[in-house]
């Protein structure tokens, strides 16, 4: 059986991000063993930007939620990357799990960083307060769901879907409209349940 990591970088268990999360997991418990690590609950030192990871082809701050994360990263077939927006960005710990792990995404052995996670697949959950006029701005949600990519691409992810959430503060009213949303990325992309 195959397996998905999914990241949750909210720092609710039950909001709409997780929710989102949970919908997408139940999609791929058939197919998936899967695995959710919550940001907000790791313990990560944050990127010094020393640059010993390059040459040394690991991190040398002392082992912690960062590494150990990285390693589920590298094991898992499929990663699910979910965060609420701040700012036009993703939260604080889940870019600390991203920036913690530059060595886990890409090789720098060759000086040109090359990815390292070619032929995986990923998927995108991004939720804003903003409404349906704002959310796609570059400023509100859309600003976090390229960060997410920019990771995700650099390191050779084929991104298969994104759900990108607009007025989550009212969840149940387009609860089903982001459940569509899911289920259409699912039935195009048949490989995901298979």
């Amino acid at each position: 059986m195959k397996k998905a990591l999914i990241i949750n970088g909210s720092p609710h268990k039950n909001g709409p991000t997780a929710k989102i999360l949970s919908m997408i997991a139940d999609m791929l418990s058939q197919t998936h063993k899967t695995e959710q690590v919550h940001a907000y609950d790791l313990q990560i030192k944050p990127c010094i930007g020393c640059f010993k990871c390059r040459p040394d082809k690991s991190c040398m701050l002392p082992q912690d939620d960062g590494q150990r994360t990285g390693k589920k990263i590298t094991e898992s077939d499929l990663l699910v990357v979910g965060s609420p927006t701040y700012w036009g960005n993703i939260t604080a710990p889940l870019k600390s799990v991203f920036d913690r792990n530059v060595m886990t995404f890409e090789d720098f052995s060759g000086g040109t960083p090359k990815p390292k996670m070619t032929g995986k697949k990923a998927f995108i959950a991004v939720t804003s307060g903003s409404g349906v006029k704002q959310y796609k701005k570059i400023s509100q949600s859309y600003g976090a769901v390229q960060a997410i990519k920019t990771v995700l691409q650099s390191a050779g992810y084929e991104v298969v879907g994104v759900v990108n959430m607009y007025s989550s503060w009212d969840f149940d009213t387009y609860k089903n409209r982001v459940e569509s949303r899911i289920k259409k990325i699912f039935k195009r992309r048949k490989e995901l349940l298979s």
